[in-house]
């Protein structure tokens, strides 16, 4: 305990700050403090931890090897503090925190409004960040401390990394009924030779239709790659273009006359659509109640008659 007393409690919430924004006055933004207040706490720590901690480099900060070997340790005592603290029943009308997300588009469509609507009606005081990464970087970001909760599918977790399914979904393809036979089915070597549209946030991206149709030592034609799942959708229009995509994502198809959407010719994986934090995380209670608040989040999907999936 004598090192306690050696140190303003204070400053280790300052020092987190700084060492997960990376910048002064994001640090002080999320602390609701001034930047001089910041400056001067940052120099209160530097000296505390004999080092600089936080160096410029190529026109950014970067944390300073001791910097980063404090980030974890931090981390998990500051939030084993808050645990301690916090009341028995955690009440969202009354709690102020400032969570890091990442989600792509789908999961904007698909279930974040919701979210976002009991956030702002139940707990005004919670601030959300979203940001967008391949499913890869957000693990690491989420080991890091850079992320509160990452969205997507996470087949093979990290380690300390939690994941919990929110909901399934599976695979269709869509495309304009011009570039579709009469019966609007295609065999799997028309489909693997037509123009592929792949989601995805890199074109070298091996996601589960990759996987599947590599396992079967096979090949789409893949013309387009793209991270935006609403934004391919509005592309396949009056193209020969087919995209194969996650049914729920799907939501206003009427508003394309001539797109049909169909079976693809293989067997695709069902998708878990999940959310994942840190272990570390387990205990705060602002983030498991908007982990709930995701779980509660999605409605019984509703298919249109005209965007019905061919068989």
């Amino acid at each position: 305990m004598d090192e306690l007393r050696r140190i303003d409690l204070n400053l280790l919430l300052t020092l987190h700050a700084l060492l997960t924004e990376r910048h002064v006055t994001r640090a002080a933004v999320r602390l609701h403090k001034s930047q001089p207040a910041v400056s001067h706490s940052l120099a209160q720590l530097r000296v505390h931890f004999n080092d600089k901690l936080l160096i410029r480099r190529d026109g950014y900060m970067a944390l300073t090897a001791k910097a980063q070997s404090l980030m974890g340790p931090l981390e998990s005592s500051l939030m084993g503090l808050n645990s301690l603290l916090a009341e028995a029943d955690f009440d969202p009308a009354t709690a102020r925190a400032r969570l890091r997300l990442s989600l792509s588009d789908y999961a904007a469509k698909t279930v974040f409004p919701s979210v976002v609507r009991r956030v702002r009606a139940q707990a005004p005081g919670i601030e959300l960040a979203v940001s967008q990464a391949s499913r890869e970087t957000m693990q690491a970001q989420l080991v890091d401390g850079e992320l509160d909760l990452a969205l997507g599918i996470f087949p093979e977790p990290a380690v300390d990394i939690l994941v919990e399914d929110l909901f399934p979904d599976r695979f269709v393809s869509v495309a304009d009924q011009s570039a579709l036979p009469a019966d609007g089915m295609l065999s799997l070597e028309e489909w693997l030779h037509r123009p592929h549209v792949m989601l995805a946030l890199r074109p070298d991206a091996n996601d589960e239709i990759e996987r599947t149709l590599s396992a079967m030592g096979l090949r789409r034609h893949i013309v387009l790659a793209l991270p935006h799942w609403t934004a391919a959708v509005e592309l396949i229009e009056g193209t020969d273009l087919i995209l194969t995509i996650a049914e729920k994502a799907l939501g206003g198809m009427e508003r394309f006359a001539t797109l049909r959407c169909f079976e693809p010719p293989l067997a695709l994986p069902k998708i878990a659509y999940q959310q994942a934090w840190h272990a570390r995380k387990a205990g705060d209670p602002a983030l498991g109640w908007l982990r709930q608040c995701f779980v509660e989040a999605y409605p019984p999907i509703v298919v249109d008659a005209g965007t019905d999936v061919a068989h």
